[in-house]
């Protein structure tokens, strides 16, 4: 008998059952359950269920993100509902207007550890991987019985296991390992499967980095995406953990459905076409392409990280379009600009938003017009994704995301750093 994958050992615990495989289907009780903007629709499902209560409020968490701040009167009473909600119900976690993206702020909060399992009614719950912890995205009815019974059925995935090796090069970052990664696999290389990671470019990577790789996995339909966690990680957490946790690891010998490995050395900045995530080519096989707007954020890269990339471009220098510069929470932010960064980025010329998703759903703050081309630090770029079904969008890192501000036109990083 082989042994256990990531996604086995993780919803076995989550179900109080001692061992699971892949297809089996187990009542697993998350850790964490949370919304967003959604949350007053997803009432209106909880309450046609005709639940007396929220059965575990202090496992709920709900932040204010997608629409930040309201852009409509409809934004606003939606927003306002919320508030009700979360007052009447006595849902511990709220995190209102400003606060931040939701996968962002659930990480600065260490609401999820290591081991736990978190479901979310957002798709890229995958995201939080990159803590070691099983994260899934469901819908608004499976997130209105979280609400009521604090329990949901989930089929076991199977899983597979992608290894990274070396280390990349100078301008290379996790977002262009994902975009290489969904560009040889596909949008749908890894349906209901559970992603695990290995290989020696984890390590290399700084943490800032890390949640973009599971993050993107969303793209090609994971069920979740694991980073084995390490004491980087660890270290990152015990100032801000309430409660004990037990990391997990696969076993040596588990099973996986496929595997896929990818040397990272040599690999060049990526970039997205129009209108699929996996729609990826290297830099240069774009560079030059005319855009009229540059957006970095969103929980994809919108960390520290990013504005600093974006800032080591820019220094000194001026864009030549529009930079939408949205910081992923308000922890970032101040961060930004205690280390002057957001001089640097406002010097240049850039537009700093509201922390929060801003323009990625389309909702507001940087919609493009008919015509219009935006490159993105996003994860979608599906026809109409920013509001605008005539506007394409390329996907690309906070690196090229800048250096293609700086030209207004897509351009290679390295080329300004060098």
């Amino acid at each position: 008998m082989s042994g256990r994958t990531f996604a086995e050992k993780a919803l076995a615990r989550a179900a109080g059952v001692p061992g699971a495989r892949a297809g089996d289907v187990l009542d697993v009780m998350p850790d964490l359950v949370f919304s967003h903007d959604n949350s007053a629709a997803i009432r209106r499902i909880f309450e046609q269920i005709g639940a007396p209560g929220i059965a575990h409020p202090d496992r709920v968490a709900i932040t204010l993100d997608h629409a930040s701040p309201a852009p409509t009167t409809r934004h606003a009473q939606n927003h306002a509902e919320i508030r009700d909600w979360v007052q009447a119900q006595g849902i511990a976690h709220f995190f209102d207007v400003g606060r931040g993206i939701c996968h962002q702020v659930i990480g600065e909060e260490a609401l999820i550890l290591p081991g736990e399992t978190i479901l979310g009614a957002d798709s890229h719950t995958t995201h939080h991987g990159w803590l070691g912890a099983f994260g899934a995205g469901v819908g608004r009815t499976e997130m209105a019985a979280l609400w009521a019974t604090g329990e949901l059925w989930l089929r076991v995935p199977e899983a597979i296991r992608i290894t990274l090796n070396g280390a990349p090069s100078p301008g290379v970052t996790a977002k262009d390992i994902s975009l290489r990664i969904l560009g040889d696999l596909g949008a749908d290389g890894g349906l209901y499967r559970s992603v695990e990671f290995a290989g020696d470019t984890l390590a290399a990577l700084p943490l800032d980095e890390r949640a973009v790789i599971p993050n993107m996995m969303a793209e090609m339909g994971a069920k979740n995406a694991y980073l084995p966690p390490d004491q980087i990680v660890f270290d990152y957490l015990e100032p801000r953990r309430t409660r004990h946790y037990t990391p997990l690891y696969p076993d040596p010998d588990a099973a996986y459905a496929a595997e896929y490995h990818l040397d990272v050395s040599h690999l060049e900045p990526q970039v997205a076409l129009p209108h699929r995530p996996d729609n990826a080519v290297p830099l240069s096989e774009v560079a030059g392409q005319p855009i009229q707007q540059a957006f970095l954020g969103t929980c994809t890269n919108g960390r520290l990280s990013d504005l600093r990339a974006a800032a080591e471009v820019l220094r000194g220098r001026r864009v030549r379009c529009r930079f939408l510069v949205i910081p992923a929470s308000a922890a970032v932010m101040l961060a930004a600009v205690r280390e002057g960064i957001i001089d640097t980025l406002l010097d240049a010329g850039a537009v700093i938003g509201t922390p929060g998703c801003g323009p990625c759903m389309g909702n507001h703050m940087g919609i493009p017009a008919p015509g219009e081309v935006t490159i993105s630090c996003a994860n979608r770029n599906f026809r109409g994704r920013m509001g605008t079904p005539d506007a394409p969008v390329y996907l690309a890192s906070a690196y090229v995301v800048a250096a293609s501000a700086l030209n207004g036109q897509i351009s290679d990083p390295r080329e300004v750093l060098a």
